[in-house]
């Protein structure tokens, strides 16, 4: 008797989902409200799932907003007979449809929907809306993600953002923080970003500073990879990062710090720029090694802190040393860590006329994360008392960079650089 009851059970269920899946699709918000709030075997009813396409409501309500073309024509046609414009109409109706579904979105949130869950194709609701052009849903995605990061960070207890069938919910990359993936939020080149559902695999080794500390590093041309083939830094940072370098040392004789060298490509440009001074902290012991042998502990004016910045930065604030530039590339490293980076050290180092920045990778393996990440920082800069100014750099095509790179840390066409300095 137990396996008819169990069969009989599944199809309940997935008539449950199917029926708050057109009812999101519908619009229908009285409906939808009388099924949410009426299931009883569902964790959260406004997140289920269709088994098959892996929608959720709020995919549902976001794909009945594109317009179907296979009425376009008879709609052309009745317009032109009636001598009213069928582009008028069709316009009509489309804004007509992304007015209803914006309610219904809303509804949503309310009733506890994931702004990033992923579909069977690895889109987010806010990554469906932006591929069918539907800006207004996709800020309502953004800024739902936004609250959710805050509210998470504020928490301590933020899930990075997930991107990908097999990390559903993670941040990322400054590089410590955004090329990563495993950690809270990363930022900079060396670290990992994008925050989906954590659907991290248990096959995945987790990323996360203390592993990548104890791992051994594999030096190549073009690339910096750690025991499990992350990408720690890679060459084609390297005209994002001049840009930053120009931007921080704008003349020659200025006192900087750099915390996180990996393969070197933001110290070199440094020394381009002529520094008065120029500290370097660095944590992996085979990094240390790698700069030793390359002799950057014999270059005027060079001074390399060996460890992590957590334990370098404040005897540095207590022997009262003071900096014109910071620039900021760490691996691995969570976002609640980044901002204790520049909400407690950099206020200690920082001239009060200098200007800081960093690698900006958070949430860069996909364009929502992205977008959601530069709110929550600068709303987090804000708070310490920072102005930052953007500006967007083109990424060339990446296609061919990520070969024997376990995962792909950029994904979006525009890096957005951060020049931060003290509110006036």
């Amino acid at each position: 008797m137990s396996g008819p009851d169990i069969q009989i059970e599944q199809i309940d269920v997935d008539i449950d989902v199917q029926e708050i899946l057109l009812a999101a699709s519908q619009h229908n918000i009285p409906r939808l409200r009388e099924l949410i709030r009426s299931n009883q075997t569902a964790e959260n009813p406004a997140n289920v799932k269709d088994p098959e396409t892996g929608y959720t409501p709020l995919h549902a309500v976001i794909a009945a907003c594109e317009a179907d073309p296979e009425e376009q024509p008879e709609q052309k046609s009745n317009g032109i007979a009636n001598g009213v414009s069928s582009e008028t109409n069709q316009g009509d109706e489309a804004s007509n449809l992304v007015d209803a579904g914006r309610e219904v979105v809303k509804f949503l949130f309310q009733e506890g929907a994931i702004w990033n869950d992923l579909d069977e194709n690895g889109e987010t609701p806010g990554c469906l809306a932006r591929r069918l052009g539907l800006s207004e849903l996709y800020e309502l995605m953004v800024d739902a993600g936004v609250r959710a990061e805050m509210l998470l960070n504020r928490l301590d207890g933020y899930e990075p953002i997930g991107d990908d069938e097999e990390e559903e919910e993670e941040p990322t990359d400054g590089n410590e923080v955004a090329k990563t993936q495993d950690e809270e939020a990363p930022t900079g080149s060396q670290e990992s970003n994008d925050s989906q559902q954590n659907t991290t695999t248990t096959e995945e080794p987790h990323v996360s500073s203390s592993r990548y500390l104890q791992s051994n590093l594999t030096f190549q041309q073009d690339r910096l990879l750690d025991q499990d083939q992350n990408g720690v830094m890679m060459a084609w940072e390297a005209d994002i990062m001049e840009k930053s370098a120009k931007a921080l040392l704008p003349t020659p004789g200025l006192h900087v710090i750099n915390i996180g060298h990996g393969m070197g490509i933001i110290d070199d440009l440094i020394q381009s720029q002529n520094p008065g001074s120029h500290h370097i902290v660095e944590a992996h012991p085979e990094v240390v090694a790698d700069m030793k042998r390359k002799g950057w502990h014999e270059k005027p004016g060079v001074v390399i802190h060996e460890g992590r910045w957590q334990d370098v930065l404040p005897k540095l604030i207590e022997a009262g040393e003071t900096f014109n530039a910071i620039y900021y590339d760490t691996f691995a490293e969570s976002y609640s860590d980044f901002r204790e980076f520049f909400s407690e050290q950099v206020i200690g180092l920082l001239d009060p006329d200098g200007k800081w920045g960093f690698f900006n990778g958070m949430g860069a393996d996909r364009q929502i994360s992205y977008d959601v990440y530069q709110k929550v920082v600068e709303m987090d800069l804000l708070e310490a008392g920072f102005d930052v100014d953007w500006e967007d750099l083109k990424v060339p095509d990446l296609e061919d960079e990520w070969d024997g790179v376990r995962r792909k840390y950029w994904a979006v066409d525009k890096y957005r650089l951060p020049i931060c300095r003290y509110m006036d």
